[in-house]
């Protein structure tokens, strides 16, 4: 399918009017008594990128705002499997090749100082997105391997598969899927993995191609769990590898050759059919419904470029016991460029994330990890984006909007969860979807579709509720534990006239101000937590806004402070003592998340965090500000202290 000509279609007509930031909770301030509500928000003029915003907290009673979204985790959907893109080839050499790879990585998959990508859907040979034509058994023009002779999967030793175990040991829990766009050339009618069919001859010999590849991946650590036998088999194109394949065509291949393959070969790979567009049920429906094809499909894979989601439920409805994944879906640039973040953004958001799971995915996956500036490397799309924008000539990486979408659900909603009941309003309004994670928490990822005002509405779950408002085309992603309660004194439960041990969730030490220092400029860094330490001992003093102050019991009128001032906004700059002064640098917004722990951000830059230096657990480590990844070394629990 082309993606240039349907993607602008899709997203090309948005227009970027988000305004402000969210504000939580309308109305006076009351004493907190139920679950506590992390929140992170992305908007779409890009002033929050996943950032933590001022914590929640359920309520007894109901809100006062219009629209009350309603969770019901008694009523339960499908069980996810996660949230990813896909290393093509071009992906894979471009962040292989990159200074910051290692960077790029961690912020692509590590659950804790990334956004927990889990599910990797990997082109078995050559796609659109590749530096060059090739197979695992190209053969010169004339000859053929039935036998697979020739079979390798040497070119993807270079740099896709040391890509693949790094993602995995990155996140363990990631998820594996494989996909062919075309069969060697020497396999079909067009002799060429451009255009053509695969030959009815050859049903076998691809099937056994197929297995040798599931084999060679698992030898090399990156097991696949689930394949496809074809790519978007009802499109081919003219200049990249592909290859139609009727519906009863697929059915046969999955019944009579593929399928027993797997079988004879004890893996436990499972098949998806169809892996095309949401605009035909019928295609899937066959595979389905083929009584000897049907024992051998797990489900059916699905495409964003025709059609709409619904087709998922369609076919969900008519065969109930088989899995639906959403599995491609590639970012474009709008008619107008600077509008892409922003409708790319919304559209993704309301058609992916909320769409196809709330029509039984238990994936969603968009297309290229990576691409270069000018969208390649590629064989046809000059104007596809992908997750992450990677310059190696300047040495740069860029985040572009899928990784902000990806990442409201991926870094919230673990492999397992399970999603849950609640209500929508439809296109254009509030548009919402649930789930329960294995570990009893929720996730509620709320997206404000109306493309011109902000909203308000209130979030109910068993009785109690929480009301936030959201800007327009703008996500948030709101995490609690349901049952759980938070203290007294407002919604993050902290008390301005208690002192408090602040320790971080990394190390077990505490916040301390260096050698026990009462001058402007003393260091902030962690040390072994001891009783009785007045500067280890910190009081957090309302300013406004859900903003303090947090001072030092050892010298009351110094306070952390941004080294530099107000303009002081980037990684890496420290966190010192200051006489407090009413600078936004000073002021530090608590944010409390569902296991009841906090991160802490400067008025200055709400991107940013208060976080430990290199993640060290060492005594001495300075304190410095950093992008909020949610990782462990910028989570704190608070200890009253007499």
């Amino acid at each position: 399918m082309s993606r240039i000509r349907i993607m602008v279609g899709l997203l090309g007509t948005a227009a970027l009017t988000a305004t402000g930031v969210a504000a939580v909770s309308a109305g006076p301030a009351r004493a907190a008594s139920g679950a506590a509500v992390s929140v992170w928000e992305t908007t779409a003029d890009q002033g929050q990128l996943l950032a933590p915003q001022a914590g929640a907290a359920f309520a007894a009673g109901s809100g006062s705002a219009s629209q009350t979204i309603t969770v019901s985790p008694a009523a339960a959907y499908q069980t996810m499997t996660g949230f990813g893109a896909s290393f093509t080839d071009s992906s894979a050499w471009l962040v292989a090749n990159s200074p910051l790879r290692n960077s790029i990585m961690t912020k692509l998959f590590d659950p804790s100082q990334g956004i927990g990508l889990d599910f990797l859907r990997q082109p078995i040979g050559a796609s659109d997105f590749s530096r060059s034509l090739y197979s695992y058994d190209d053969r010169p023009a004339g000859q053929t391997d039935p036998s697979l002779a020739n079979f390798s999967i040497s070119h993807d030793t270079a740099y896709i598969l040391p890509i693949l175990q790094q993602a995995r040991q990155l996140n363990p829990a990631t998820t594996i899927m494989a996909t062919p766009w075309s069969p060697p050339g020497w396999m079909k009618s067009s002799g060429s993995m451009i255009g053509g069919s695969l030959l009815s001859a050859d049903y076998q010999a691809y099937a056994n191609y197929l297995v040798k590849f599931l084999q060679a991946y698992q030898s090399a650590g990156v097991p696949v769990s689930l394949i496809t036998p074809q790519n978007e088999p009802e499109y081919s194109p003219s200049n990249y590898p592909g290859s139609t394949m009727s519906a009863a065509g697929e059915a046969s291949f999955i019944a009579n050759y593929l399928g027993p393959a797997i079988t004879t070969a004890g893996l436990s790979t499972k098949i998806l059919g169809y892996d095309h567009n949401w605009n035909d049920t019928a295609y899937p429906s066959t595979i389905l419904g083929d009584s000897a094809a049907a024992p051998y499909t797990a489900g059916i894979a699905w495409h964003c470029y025709a059609g709409d989601p619904s087709a998922q439920t369609t076919v969900h409805n008519a065969y109930p016991a088989k899995d639906t994944y959403f599995t491609e879906c590639s970012g474009t640039q709008s008619a107008n460029p600077a509008s892409t973040f922003s409708d790319s953004l919304d559209w993704q958001t309301e058609h992916l994330i909320i769409g196809a799971t709330r029509n039984w995915a238990r994936s969603v996956v968009t297309w290229n990890m990576a691409l270069d500036p000018s969208g390649g490397p590629s064989m046809n799309c000059t104007t596809c984006t992908g997750v992450v924008t990677v310059n190696n000539t300047a040495g740069t990486a860029a985040y572009n909007a899928e990784y902000y979408v990806l990442g409201q659900a991926s870094k919230f909603v673990k492999p397992g969860a399970v999603r849950i009941d609640s209500n929508t309003f439809g296109s254009g309004n509030i548009e919402d979807v649930a789930f329960q994670n294995p570990d009893g928490s929720d996730a509620l990822i709320v997206l404000n579709a109306d493309t011109s005002s902000a909203h308000t509405f209130n979030v109910d779950e068993n009785g109690q509720y929480f009301t936030y408002s959201l800007p327009a085309k703008a996500v948030a992603t709101f995490t609690w534990t349901p049952g759980s309660a938070t203290g007294g004194g407002g919604s993050t439960g902290i008390s301005s006239s208690t002192w408090y041990q602040v320790v971080n969730a990394n190390s077990g030490k505490c916040v301390d101000a260096a050698n026990g220092g009462t001058a402007n400029g003393t260091t902030v860094q962690q040390w072994t937590c001891a009783s009785g330490n007045p500067n280890q001992e910190w009081q957090f003093q309302p300013t406004d806004s859900g903003y303090d102050k947090v001072v030092t019991r050892n010298a009351p009128t110094l306070g952390w402070d941004v080294t530099g001032g107000a303009g002081a906004t980037g990684n890496g700059v420290p966190v010192q003592l200051w006489t407090y002064g009413g600078g936004t640098n000073q002021q530090w917004r608590p944010v409390q998340h569902a296991d009841g722990s906090y991160s802490f951000t400067p008025r200055n830059n709400s991107s940013e965090c208060l976080d430990v230096t290199n993640v060290s657990t060492g005594d001495g480590a300075s304190l410095q500000q950093w992008t909020c990844t949610g990782g462990s070394n910028q989570n704190f629990t608070l200890t009253a202290q007499s």
